[in-house]
C-alpha cells in the first residue's frame, strides 16, 4: 500500500526551517520601524513636559551633533550615557568586541531607493550600534582623535568673525542686559566687560536668534530655541553652562504633538549646526595663519 503521509504538509521551506516567508519578514520589519517610531515620538514628548530631561537631550545632542534628532532621541530612551557609538563590525574593525550580555541600541539609517513611478524615495532600517562603554576596548590603539585646544579668545572671535549681522560692543544695556537686537537694523549689541562665558553665551543667543526669525516659521518661542542652541553651542566648545536654566520648557511645548516637537528641536539643531560650521571655518583659518606665520 502506496504511502502519502509526506504530501499532508503544504507548509513551505522557510516555515520547516524556521524562517519566515517574504511577505512576513517585510511585515516583521515594518512593525519594527513602527516600534521604534514611536519610541522616538514618546521620548519627544516626555523630553517637552520634563525641564530636566530637556537639559538631558541637548546635552546627548551636543555629543552627536552630527545626529538626526529621531535618532538623538532614540538614543536618549535606550542609553542616555552614551559617547562613542559603532555597529558590531564597526567595533570589530577597530580591535575590539562588544562585551557578552549587552543590548544593542536600535538607530534609524536612511536608505535610499526608487519608486514604482521611478522617483528616488528615502526609506529607513533599523540599525543596531553600540556604545563604547559595552566594548572591550584593551586591544584598540587609540580611541578617538583628541579634540582640538582653543583659547577663549580663539572661541570668540571665530564666534564674532563673518557673523551675517553687525556686532558692537557697548558701555550699557537697558535692564543689565548681555546683548540684544536692535529690531530695525538687526545690528546686536554687546555689553563690555562681561566674562568669557556670559559673553559667548549672549552673542551665540542673538545669532540663534537672527537665523530663527529669518527663516521657517516655529511654533516655539523664537527666544527659547535661540537659547536651547546657544547651549547646544556652549557645550559643543566647553563653555560654561551652569547658569542656563530651562525650567520654562514644559510651558514652550505646551500643545504640541510628537511631530511638532521634533520639528522644534530640529530647528535648534539646525541652527546650532551653522553657527558651528561658520566658527569650525573661522578656526580652521585661525590656525592657518598662526601656521603660516610660525613659518616665516
Amino acid at each position: 500500500m502506496a504511502n502519502y503521509d509526506d504530501l499532508l504538509d503544504n507548509a513551505s521551506a522557510e516555515e520547516h526551517n524556521g524562517q519566515l516567508s517574504k511577505d512576513d519578514y517585510a511585515a516583521k520589519k515594518k512593525a519594527e520601524r513602527e516600534e521604534i517610531f514611536n519610541l522616538s515620538d514618546d521620548t519627544a514628548m516626555g523630553v517637552s513636559c520634563d525641564s530636566e530631561k530637556f537639559r538631558q537631550y541637548l546635552d546627548l545632542h551636543s555629543r552627536f551633533d552630527r545626529y538626526s534628532v529621531v535618532n538623538t532621541l532614540l538614543i536618549l530612551a535606550q542609553k542616555a550615557d552614551s559617547s562613542r557609538l559603532g555597529d558590531f563590525d564597526h567595533w570589530k574593525k577597530q580591535g575590539g568586541f562588544v562585551k557578552p550580555g549587552q543590548t544593542a541600541i536600535s538607530i534609524l539609517e536612511p536608505q535610499s531607493y526608487v519608486k514604482d513611478d521611478g522617483t528616488p524615495g528615502t526609506g529607513y532600517n533599523i540599525k543596531k550600534v553600540f556604545d563604547v562603554s559595552q566594548v572591550d576596548t584593551r586591544k584598540i590603539r587609540a580611541l578617538a582623535t583628541p579634540a582640538a585646544s582653543y583659547s577663549e579668545r580663539q572661541l570668540l572671535s571665530a564666534l564674532i568673525s563673518k557673523a551675517p549681522v553687525k556686532i558692537t560692543g557697548v558701555d550699557e544695556l537697558p535692564g543689565g542686559l548681555g546683548a540684544m537686537t536692535d529690531p530695525e537694523t538687526g545690528g546686536i549689541s554687546v555689553r563690555k566687560g562681561m566674562e568669557f562665558a556670559d559673553t559667548f553665551m549672549c552673542v551665540a543667543r542673538e545669532l540663534s536668534n537672527a537665523d530663527l526669525t529669518t527663516g521657517p516659521d516655529t511654533q516655539a518661542d523664537p527666544r527659547f530655541s535661540a537659547y536651547s542652541a546657544a547651549y547646544l553651542l556652549c557645550k559643543k566648545y566647553g563653555v560654561d553652562t551652569q547658569n542656563f536654566d530651562f525650567s520654562n520648557a514644559p510651558s514652550v511645548f505646551d500643545g504640541m504633538n510628537a511631530q511638532a516637537v521634533k520639528a522644534e528641536l530640529s530647528q535648534i539643531r539646525d541652527v546650532a549646526e551653522n553657527i558651528s560650521e561658520r566658527m569650525a571655518r573661522q578656526l580652521e583659518a585661525q590656525a592657518k595663519a598662526a601656521k603660516n606665520q610660525e613659518a616665516r
